[in-house]
């Protein structure tokens, strides 16, 4: 039997490690215990580190080691198909940056900010241990199983592993969902940068900065990192702070101030572009820069709320975990799970780790830094996003979320609603609130990123105050979270061009090649054109495109992860490591239930896109407007968009139970074998591929 030589504990460690624990401890039960008074955020940040450092250091290197075996004397496949294009042997560090830029969009920012109706106890437990367990797990195993695999699609390994119908299946359901979930990631930043030209002209100078960092790196200063990374940080900070005098100037204003219309179009044409260069020129450069802004931020935050020690206003858990919550409806199983998505797992990072990111690694033994490493990070930051939501007065903070079809459209009749929910706030705290970030009216900005705005801003404002800070910093993170979101978008988009490239060589064997120019720009067309249609439905939607799309985005995503854990319970199965096949089966099994469980009751009941449909088309056969529609014509398009997503939702329901029984047959095919039955490549030394390129 192989075994695996770790390095033991020293004495010192363990006390070290011990401490951390009981720390970790301590704060998890101050937070799940306490009630009857406030409680403060530190407790939750000093938890969140205690169990991300534990899970890291031991329980994702018990998967390196034992699980996945990882190899850092093995050449992995940039180094093996080095063509200067997509597989390109890269810096760990840049290689994390575009990794976590990728995988980082909209759901730790937003899932735990519209999770947080439910109370902040419920949202807290899900992303720690979620994440540990699962997301993080999911994300490692995708990144270890494609590096073994000449860094392979998620669809190309099902194909492999679990058979040619099966992969075929797979292939084109992977690309349903993950269009689905481009669109809606694009459509936050389209909501986030809609008429906002600081944001639009920040957001812009990434891209001339990152062609600059990608070219000085490759052929000026190659090795560089340290240096060209503080070329493209001050150039960042230099275009957000222009950015203030552009949205200041009338004149300069105009040309980046865009609509939704506008915005989704120039999206579209960016990801085209981002999908079709070289990834050294614009992506990984772009996504690494964005990094900086990203941690960064999040770790201002965590300083501000160690320093300001705020209390959390929102109860441990609230009344609306019955499903009555005017945010999003549905109770707390299985819609929280469902909602916060990104934060805690998330199957569009399986996307990334058997797509861009296995491309550029260039060393097996950084494959837990960049795949669980990386999750934990995004957890973290979902950590803070929940905390900024759950520190607002809570009658701020449902001022914000609920629809004006049950707060109203002034502050006297919101406050008065939400009021009798027992959130009692006065119409002058939500006039005053809008006044301090520079806005004319705080209701209804629904989609969660306002909501994090004003949460960030409040908190950073009381470490930095100053006259008129409270509206730079609620800009700033309006800023902070459509970079945050727009990486995604980019490789995403690049990563979907790789699928349909792998559909299309069934068909014709040269289109599969990522050196081919036609395949590249031929598939890139199609992967813009599909997630670029959902995106300008969503851009025009009366219903504003996040309300309709991300209970759909959440089930579609969690789907995502249920078939890549699948995929590597099987391959476990498959390599002869039986004991270890709860490690991937056991989160499997629970988004399995998740998903099909949310599917069900967003296609039959009171909650469903089909009850919304019927509900639309009864009153326009009476002749009667619901809001928000104002018109017959957004009264049409409201139920056209619920038919649709309830189509969708039925698909990707069949979609998950077809994979189900494809990995249990080859499961249970595997385990009858006496010999491993896995698709690995070869295994070719590192050191035998420098000493012949030397």
């Amino acid at each position: 039997m192989e075994t695996v030589a770790t390095k033991p504990i020293g004495v010192g460690s363990k006390i070290v490690w011990a401490l951390i624990a009981i720390i970790g401890a301590c704060c998890l039960a101050v937070v799940a215990l306490r009630r009857g008074e406030p409680v403060n955020a530190i407790w939750i940040v000093a938890a969140s580190i205690a169990v991300f450092l534990i899970g890291y250091r031991f329980y994702g290197r018990f998967i390196e080691n034992y699980v996945l075996r990882m190899d850092p004397g093995r050449a992995p496949p940039s180094v093996l198909r080095n063509d200067g294009l997509d597989y390109v042997p890269t810096d760990k560090w840049v290689v994390f940056g575009h990794h976590f830029a990728a995988i980082a969009g909209a759901g730790p920012l937003v899932g735990p900010v519209l999770a947080a109706q439910m109370g902040y106890l419920p949202g807290t437990l899900w992303i720690l241990f979620g994440v540990v367990f699962a997301g993080a797990v999911q994300d490692f195993m995708v990144l270890g199983l494609s590096v073994r695999r000449d860094a392979r699609s998620l669809g190309h390994m099902l194909r492999e592993e679990l058979g040619p119908l099966a992969g075929v299946v797979a292939m084109f359901g992977l690309l349903a969902l993950m269009m689905i979930v481009l669109a809606v990631l694009a459509l936050v930043v389209v909501k986030a940068l809609t008429h906002s030209p600081w944001g639009t002209f920040s957001v812009a100078c990434t891209i001339p900065i990152a062609l600059l960092m990608g070219v000085y790196l490759r052929w000026f200063r190659p090795g560089r990192i340290l240096e060209v990374s503080i070329i493209g940080l001050v150039l960042l900070i230099s275009s957000i702070a222009y950015g203030a005098h552009i949205a200041a100037t009338p004149d300069l204003a105009a040309f980046f101030d865009f609509d939704a219309k506008s915005l989704a179009w120039l999206l579209i044409a960016y990801g085209f572009f981002a999908s079709v260069l070289p990834v050294w020129l614009l992506l990984a450069p772009r996504d690494y820069l964005s990094t900086f802004l990203k941690i960064g931020t999040i770790l201002l935050l965590a300083i501000a709320i160690f320093f300001a020690a705020p209390q959390l206003q929102m109860p441990a858990v609230s009344r609306f975990i019955d499903g009555t919550g005017p945010v999003f409806q549905g109770q707390l199983f299985p819609f929280l799970f469902i909602t916060i998505a990104c934060g805690s797992v998330s199957g569009w990072h399986s996307i990334i780790a058997s797509g861009t990111t296995p491309k550029l690694l260039s060393n097996e033994g950084e494959a837990r830094m960049v795949g669980y490493g990386g999750m934990l990070m995004e957890a973290f930051v979902a950590i803070m996003a929940l905390i900024a939501a759950t520190s607002l007065h809570p009658g701020v903070y449902f001022s914000m979320n609920s629809p004006a079809a049950l707060i109203g459209t002034t502050p006297e009749h919101a406050a008065a609603v939400i009021s009798q929910w027992g959130f009692v706030v006065t119409p002058d705290e939500l006039t005053r609130t809008a006044h301090d970030i520079g806005e004319t009216s705080i209701l209804s900005r629904a989609g969660g990123a306002p909501t994090l705005a004003v949460g960030m801003a409040q908190l950073l404002h009381s470490i930095l105050p100053g006259e008129r800070m409270m509206a730079f910093w609620y800009h700033y993170a309006i800023l902070f979270e459509a970079l945050f979101i727009l990486t995604t978008v980019d490789a995403g988009t690049r990563v979907g061009r790789f699928m349909i490239q792998e559909i299309a060589g069934l068909v014709h064997e040269p289109l599969k090649s990522t050196e081919s120019w036609l395949g590249n720009v031929l598939a890139t067309s199609i992967c813009v054109a599909l997630w670029g249609y959902f995106l300008y439905q969503g851009a025009v939607d009366p219903l504003g495109g996040i309300n309709t799309l991300w209970p759909l985005f959440g089930i579609a995503n969690q789907m995502l992860a249920a078939i890549a854990l699948m995929l590597a319970t099987v391959v476990t199965v498959k390599l002869k490591r039986q004991r270890y096949v709860l490690v991937p089966g056991i989160p499997a099994i629970w988004l399995i239930v998740c998903t099909l469980t949310a599917g069900w009751e967003k296609l039959s009941g009171s909650i469903s896109f089909t009850a919304a449909a019927q509900n639309y088309t009864q009153a326009l056969q009476a002749g009667q407007l619901l809001a928000p529609a104002k018109n017959v014509a957004q009264m049409q398009q409201i139920i056209t968009n619920n038919r649709v997503d309830a189509t969708l939702t039925g698909l990707f329901m069949l979609l998950v139970l077809t994979m189900c029984a494809f990995s249990v047959y080859a499961m249970i095919k595997a385990w009858r074998s006496s010999v491993p039955t896995a698709h690995e490549a070869p295994r070719i030394a590192l050191s035998s591929v420098v000493s012949q390129a030397s």
